[in-house]
């Protein structure tokens, strides 16, 4: 909420500009995190099994219970690359405000459903297309707010999804052993509404041609490249897009599967109990928050070329750990890497398409580029419940999330390069 009436300096929620925008930021955080509860999804898989074949008698698989998760995170990402030109056009706070009404709504009526297709509709379509409508404002927000340190303001505003199963996870567990799985969809879905609309009330773009005090865009070094201002056709004729598109599709596998069937790993591979393998799904939710701004800083550091091969190898190390020694500690390490990485993904990707392709088509640009999040969504819990299904456990899944790791490496070396502006 921008106020400057004439001859005064613009401020913002009664504050001066620069220390006015990192409300908006806490703003889009806590909003974050409450659509950030799907990520809890693993604490809902064995209730929703029991309920469907206890309770209504029919026969379920894991991939039929990974499915709603894969779908709100798939319709997320689409949703997102249709609605960005909405942002721009309509502003951050009305585009917000629809999309966290269409979240909540999705999990008030996936508490009505009764089978498992009607709940990949309403939860996984009404819910996901909320989520993809609100989050791409709020990192819009973000970005155009902070050309001076996009990475931080990106990776902290992103912050909230990760961090989300910390409260989430543990809460659901709560309310589900309190009031069954369906009625915990109820409370999380007013929950969402009640705490997000209010907020998504404070979100603004700064004027025209702003920029913070003292700040000027960085002259590249000798040799070095400027950032190509690209409109979204552009975007795609660059090499640099598709070694971002294919990077960040890894990644997004990596993580979303190790998101997916966090506490089934634990309680069916390692053998722990439910309630600590719970509890650990909150544990991971802190490496997968605090993945957004550490790696949205080394991004502003290293290059989001050098980050996203950092990324890799430590995904290749974390997949071969627990593929050769699949005990409880090692269990714990390597996903909260899986984790950390993951949410790391959610800032590398913003970043580097701001980095690379500017910011005057940004909320278009990347939404195409979030495409690769959803086609994750999709490839990651679906290969995991395949392959729990044909092989009866979940050993077999690190093996290939460890070839795909040095496959994204290779390809982050090649592709991920700033692309070369026309003279």
């Amino acid at each position: 909420m921008l106020n400057s009436p004439a001859g005064e300096i613009p401020s913002l929620l009664g504050m001066t500009l620069e220390k006015g925008r990192w409300v908006l930021i806490a703003s889009g955080l806590i909003i974050n995190l409450c659509l950030g509860t799907t990520y809890a999804w693993s604490v809902f898989v064995n209730p929703l099994t029991g309920y469907f074949t206890t309770r209504l008698g029919q026969n379920v698989t894991a991939n039929d219970v990974l499915m709603p998760f894969s779908v709100i995170l798939a319709v997320f990402a689409i949703t997102m690359a249709l609605t960005g030109k909405y942002v721009e056009t309509h502003g951050p706070r009305k585009v917000t405000i629809i999309g966290c009404i269409l979240t909540g709504l999705g999990w008030l009526l996936a508490s009505t459903v009764t089978s498992l297709p009607m709940l990949c509709v309403m939860y996984g379509v009404i819910g996901g297309m909320g989520i993809g409508i609100a989050y791409g404002a709020t990192v819009a927000t973000a970005a155009r707010w902070f050309p001076d340190r996009r990475g931080l303001a990106v990776g902290m505003t992103v912050l909230g999804v990760g961090f989300s199963a910390l409260i989430t996870a543990n809460l659901a567990g709560y309310f589900i052993a309190l009031y069954g799985v369906m009625g915990t969809f109820r409370i999380f879905g007013a929950g969402i509404i009640i705490i997000t609309v209010p907020l998504a009330l404070l979100l603004t773009f700064p004027p025209a041609g702003w920029k913070p005090a003292g700040w000027n865009p960085p002259v590249p070094r000798e040799g070095g490249r400027v950032t190509c201002e690209c409109s979204r056709s552009a975007m795609v004729k660059t090499p640099a897009f598709y070694g971002l598109w294919i990077c960040y599709f890894i990644g997004c596998i990596a993580g979303l599967m190790a998101i997916s069937i966090a506490q089934p790993v634990g309680t069916e591979l390692v053998h722990i109990g439910t309630g600590l393998a719970t509890t650990l799904v909150g544990f991971f939710a802190i490496f997968n928050g605090g993945g957004r701004p550490v790696f949205g800083f080394l991004t502003d550091r290293l290059t989001p070329r050098y980050t996203a091969m950092m990324s890799f190898v430590l995904i290749a190390l974390a997949s071969l750990a627990m593929w050769q020694v699949p005990f409880v500690p090692v269990y714990i390490i390597a996903f909260a890497v899986l984790w950390g990485c993951s949410g790391g993904w959610l800032a590398i990707a913003p970043t580097a398409t701001a980095s690379y392709f500017g910011h005057g088509d940004y909320p278009r640009c990347y939404g195409l580029v979030f495409l690769a999040f959803g086609a994750g969504a999709i490839a990651g819990p679906q290969l995991a419940g395949f392959i729990r299904t044909t092989t009866g456990n979940y050993l077999g899944v690190f093996p290939w999330v460890l070839a795909l790791a040095i496959i994204g490496f290779f390809i982050a070396f090649v592709l991920m390069k700033p692309p070369q502006p026309k003279k």
